[in-house]
């Protein structure tokens, strides 16, 4: 059985249109919605040097 409502409701948060959601064929939906190949949890390295090099001025 498809998750229809849950995946509506994934497609609003993302900003995407009803009328858009059922034009997207099942690849783009997945393209969408699935994390890269290798995409994980920002390290504290990571973090530390996008905070050196993007400092918010705040």
């Amino acid at each position: 059985m498809t998750p229809w409502a849950e995946m509506l409701r994934t497609a609003a948060a993302l900003g995407i249109a009803p009328e858009a959601f059922w034009r997207l064929s099942l690849r783009e939906w997945r393209m969408l919605v699935q994390a890269p190949a290798g995409a994980g949890p920002l390290g504290r390295t990571a973090l530390e040097r996008m905070i050196e090099e993007w400092p918010d001025g705040g």
